[in-house]
Protein backbone atom coordinates (compact mmCIF):
# COMPACT_ATOMS: atom_id res chain seq x y z
CA UNK A 1 0.00 0.00 0.00
CA UNK A 2 3.42 2.47 0.60
CA UNK A 3 4.10 2.32 -3.04
CA UNK A 4 0.80 3.33 -4.60
CA UNK A 5 0.32 6.22 -1.74
CA UNK A 6 3.55 7.62 -2.67
CA UNK A 7 3.41 7.54 -6.08
CA UNK A 8 -0.48 8.27 -6.67
CA UNK A 9 0.35 12.05 -6.81
CA UNK A 10 2.95 10.95 -9.98
CA UNK A 11 0.40 8.67 -11.44
CA UNK A 12 -2.86 11.33 -11.32
CA UNK A 13 -0.78 13.78 -12.76
CA UNK A 14 0.46 11.53 -15.50
CA UNK A 15 -2.62 10.51 -16.36
CA UNK A 16 -4.04 14.25 -16.03
CA UNK A 17 -1.57 15.57 -18.29
CA UNK A 18 -1.98 12.55 -20.95
CA UNK A 19 -5.86 13.42 -21.28
CA UNK A 20 -4.95 17.09 -22.09
CA UNK A 21 -2.50 16.72 -24.33
CA UNK A 22 -5.03 14.63 -26.24
CA UNK A 23 -7.93 16.63 -26.04
CA UNK A 24 -6.80 20.56 -26.09
CA UNK A 25 -4.16 22.34 -28.73
CA UNK A 26 -0.95 22.51 -26.03
CA UNK A 27 1.53 24.73 -27.66
CA UNK A 28 4.79 23.05 -28.32
CA UNK A 29 6.87 24.17 -25.50
CA UNK A 30 10.27 23.68 -27.34
CA UNK A 31 8.95 25.59 -30.23
CA UNK A 32 8.30 28.77 -28.04
CA UNK A 33 11.07 28.24 -26.01
CA UNK A 34 13.25 28.86 -29.65
CA UNK A 35 11.26 31.77 -30.76
CA UNK A 36 11.68 33.56 -27.54
CA UNK A 37 15.70 32.93 -27.42
CA UNK A 38 15.35 34.42 -31.59
CA UNK A 39 13.66 37.39 -30.19
CA UNK A 40 15.51 37.78 -27.63
CA UNK A 41 18.92 37.49 -29.56
CA UNK A 42 17.20 40.37 -32.18
CA UNK A 43 16.14 42.85 -29.48
CA UNK A 44 19.96 42.27 -28.35
CA UNK A 45 21.27 43.39 -31.34
CA UNK A 46 18.87 45.80 -31.90
CA UNK A 47 20.06 47.76 -28.90
CA UNK A 48 23.49 46.81 -28.53
CA UNK A 49 25.77 49.44 -27.58
CA UNK A 50 28.26 50.32 -31.26
CA UNK A 51 31.92 49.14 -30.56
CA UNK A 52 34.30 52.22 -30.29
CA UNK A 53 37.47 52.26 -32.32
CA UNK A 54 40.00 52.55 -29.34
CA UNK A 55 38.75 49.13 -28.24
CA UNK A 56 41.57 46.90 -26.87
CA UNK A 57 39.80 43.52 -28.11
Amino acid sequence: MGIIRSCFSFISGTVCGVYIAQNYDVPNIKKLASTGLFMAKLLEEKYRKPKSKNDDD
